[in-house]
């Protein structure tokens, strides 16, 4: 088959080594790309954003599947726009996509199918007043979430009112998220450790694949501002089997169901991003494509072909698949910690020479995903805030050893002014450390 992976991060480049190793692939694109992917497949340079440019690359390379990465062109409705053409496309329609790039919608729709999660109340921009005089009543801390799509980082923890009111001016008046922010949500504050579960769907059946956790505050301790995501391992003992099987019931199944019923049938990844709370699983959002960083562990530990679990996804095949192989998967761990630009979720410098990649490749336990990269010059230099994934990938190892191994990876490269977390699978081993 020939294959268009469409995107140019971390996911995409994971997405695209996976890929790579099914035999079904027989030629691999990647639009546009990174140095990274270029290693393994076509780079074409067509942006993400560009859905006729991906429509004509398709067409004239004659593309079999094509795989979206990112959360704008599905928003865009470029899964509609291939599917119109009769090409073959892995992602939601831009109406199923609306659990990700809706907020609002989201809520709504989780509180028609009595699918858990926090309590909440939305507000337009012209609500601007009576948004203000909610935040005098409400119990602190709370959340305000920007209602679109902010690359990660449209999420607040408000401790205090006058933190609350400042971010709601944040977003409303100095549109620090853009049109994101027409309309907000404020939510109840949950107490629980987060994680993540990803499904493979076909708009009736689904494959669930190992439960991750992301670090998506800057520093250690959970503590600085959001990101996009500073780590991730795989898998998360925090979800336990017994914990895996409740969020199939109570949340995927009915998702599933209710956005059938609604005339939004979803096919493609289904990214659950849930807090364990003393009363259950809840969802603190949905994503409608595979997560950054998650991607970066949790598909190394897939056991089976992933270009075949996509292709059964898009042609409604995933009921004949072999259950058990892939649920409630516990073989081996994965650890990822992102190398950030200095200053990282805010200002920072690029274009400055990255180091130290050659020393990896006597790892092979080891897999460098390229998030914000380009050649200069003949050069790797940064290119972005999040910079480079180290992986440390243990098919048969345990979390510990890959919390290790992937730590020494971090260690060899260098750029100026390289961030990263030193805590990323700390809260795993406090879960393995205790007594069964």
């Amino acid at each position: 088959m020939k294959i268009l992976v469409i995107g140019s991060g971390g996911r995409e480049h994971a997405l695209a080594w996976k890929i790579s190793q099914s035999p079904l692939t027989v030629k691999l694109y990647c639009a546009p790309g990174n140095p990274g992917i270029a290693a393994i497949a076509d780079c074409v340079p067509v942006s993400a954003g560009d859905i006729p440019g991906l429509l004509a690359l398709a067409q004239r390379e004659r593309i079999d599947l094509t795989v979206v990465g990112p959360e704008q062109p599905l928003a865009d409705g470029i899964v509609d726009r291939f599917t119109e053409q009769g090409l073959k496309v892995f992602g939601p329609s831009r109406r199923a996509s609306e659990l990700e790039w809706s907020k609002t919608f989201a809520k709504e729709f989780m509180q028609r199918h009595e699918v858990p999660t926090a309590s909440f109340k939305p507000f337009s921009s012209a609500q601007r007043v009576e948004a203000a005089s909610y935040l005098q009543r409400v119990k602190f801390p709370i959340v305000i979430k920007a209602d679109g799509l902010a690359a990660g980082k449209g999420v607040t923890v408000c401790t205090t009112e006058e933190e609350a009111q400042r971010t709601l001016a944040d977003i409303v008046e100095e549109k620090v998220f853009g049109n994101a922010g027409e309309r907000i949500v404020v939510e109840e504050y949950l107490e629980g450790e987060e994680a993540s579960v990803f499904a493979v769907c076909d708009g009736e059946e689904y494959v669930m694949l190992a439960p991750a956790q992301d670090h998506k505050r800057v520093l250690d301790a959970d503590r600085g501002k959001n990101t996009g995501g500073m780590g991730a391992y795989a898998p998360a003992p925090v979800v336990t089997d017994e914990l895996l099987q409740t969020i199939e019931q109570r949340i995927l199944r009915r998702t599933l169901r209710g956005m059938a019923e609604e005339g939004r049938p979803y096919t493609g990844c289904l990214y659950l991003g849930l807090m364990i709370t003393k009363e259950g699983p809840k969802v603190i959002e949905f994503n409608a494509r595979f997560g950054d960083p998650e991607t970066q562990v949790v598909l190394p530990l897939y056991q089976g072909d992933l270009v075949e679990l996509l292709v059964g996804a898009c042609e409604k095949r995933l009921g004949d698949f072999p259950w058990k192989s892939v649920y409630g998967q516990r073989s081996g761990s994965a650890v990822c910690v992102v190398l950030t630009s200095g200053g990282y979720p805010d200002r920072y410098q690029t274009g400055l020479p990255i180091h130290g990649l050659e020393a990896l490749e006597a790892m092979q336990r080891v897999v460098v995903f390229h998030a914000g990269t380009k050649t200069e010059h003949g050069k790797l230099v940064t290119a972005g805030g999040r910079v480079l994934g180290g992986t440390a990938i243990l098919p048969h190892g345990t979390l510990t050893e890959a919390i290790t191994t992937a730590y020494e990876a971090a260690s060899l490269i260098s750029f100026d002014e390289m961030h990263y977390r030193r805590d990323v699978g700390k809260k795993a081993l406090q879960h393995l450390s205790r007594p069964t």
